[in-house]
């Protein structure tokens, strides 16, 4: 039975607030995680502890299985601590919600043994198959991929062929990363601690029940029986956009509650203000900032509910409310981003301190906010076009 709105929250509230307080040790960490370039362990087991990567899996598992807005404050929450720990938290999470799309025993294989196991993955389908009794062969390579090295399963892209060899379809594979290797290929100025390295598949048997097709996903015709889980109707694309988002809320909040904190200690040099609190330009720049973070919140819960109310309704979302949230996620990403900008300028060139936090949030930003999925771009010329009642020419990614 599908839990309710109430008792959503409930569950939201709980895990936050143990979230919360393992801020201290995600700060304590994030310089250790960045120079790793790997989240720290500690914090690894700290959300295992916490449930934060159980609010995507189902409860026939063990699983919280909330709703989007919840995905979304999880990862929020712990971007005010760390910001490469919230992306690897948000794209395992995300990745547990795909698998729960699947068949039956598609998400035996993942969880029937381990309910603690976590999934990593890209779409991209850079690789090639070739058909076989019973599955496909698959080698390839995948950049990008975030938390592969705190992962038990990867879920990789790839192009279905048939026997002659001729494109048949997209799919997503799904393969244990005891069968894969991984390059350490991650070198950023930003989201450094993500591991978000290129995962190699060489002649990896993948049988059919665990391939998942691409149209399918995109058309909203899951393979999983249990139609009752109100969390796996969920439209596909717009989730995986949007959950991009909640990092970049946490980034934002925390660089504003910072630089409001500050502002009551520090001055502005060459200037006769003992504070910068009582500088006209700087609570200017925090009326901005503190409006560009709201808005960023506001268009991402907004499409959060849009999501989370069709799965309620057992309705597929249309084109237009797709695209609407495309564009949402990338607007949200833009002021987050831009709020952060503002911030720093506020607290002066000691942003960029290697001491400060600032620089890093300013980093993780500026990186964050330019996944391709994001880009405020392409979302703004989807949104545009399904206005104009377009459903095609830019991507079929909505």
């Amino acid at each position: 039975m599908s839990i309710t709105a109430t008792e959503h929250t409930t569950i939201r509230d709980q895990v936050l607030d143990r979230i919360r307080e393992l801020r201290p040790l995600f700060e304590a960490n994030a310089a250790r995680t960045e120079a790793d370039r790997r989240v720290v362990e500690e914090n690894i087991t700290a959300l295992r502890a916490a449930d934060a990567f159980r609010i995507m899996l189902p409860k026939r598992f063990g699983g919280l299985e909330t709703d989007i807005r919840t995905k979304l404050e999880v990862s929020r929450e712990v971007a005010m601590g760390c910001g490469s720990t919230a992306w690897v938290t948000a794209l395992m999470n995300v990745c547990a919600f795909f698998v729960s799309l699947g068949n039956e025993q598609l998400q035996h294989d993942v969880w029937g043994s381990d309910p603690d196991a976590r999934i990593s993955g890209v779409f991209n389908p850079t690789a090639t198959t070739k058909r076989v009794d019973g599955g496909y062969i698959v080698n390839g390579a995948w950049n990008w991929t975030s938390g592969c090295l705190h992962s038990d399963w990867a879920f990789l892209g790839v192009p279905l062929v048939n026997e002659a060899g001729e494109f048949v379809m997209p799919a997503m594979a799904l393969m244990p990363y005891a069968e894969l290797e991984i390059e350490d290929t991650w070198f950023t100025t930003g989201m450094r601690g993500t591991a978000s390295n290129t995962v190699h598949a060489r002649d990896v048997f993948v049988p059919d029940h665990r391939l998942m097709s691409v149209p399918g996903l995109l058309t909203h015709d899951y393979d999983t029986p249990f139609k009752d889980e109100v969390l796996y109707r969920s439209a596909f694309i717009p989730v995986a956009a949007l959950i991009l988002v909640g990092p970049l809320l946490g980034l934002a909040q925390a660089a504003l509650d910072y630089v409001i904190e500050k502002g009551h200690k520090r001055g502005i040099a060459y200037t006769e203000y003992e504070v910068q609190r009582d500088a006209p330009t700087f609570q200017l720049a925090i009326a901005k900032a503190a409006t560009l973070v709201d808005t960023a919140h506001l268009f991402a819960y907004r499409a959060a509910g849009d999501i989370d109310d069709a799965a309620r309704a057992d309705r597929a979302m249309t084109y237009v409310e797709r695209a609407r949230v495309r564009m949402d996620t990338g607007h949200a990403a833009e002021t987050a981003r831009e709020a952060i900008r503002v911030l720093c300028s506020a607290h002066g060139a000691s942003s960029f301190a290697e001491s400060s936090p600032m620089q890093r949030w300013w980093r993780d930003a500026e990186i964050a906010s330019r996944h391709a999925v994001v880009s405020p771009e392409i979302s703004a010329q989807v949104y545009g076009r399904a206005l104009m009642g377009f459903t095609d020419g830019v991507t079929f990614l909505v």
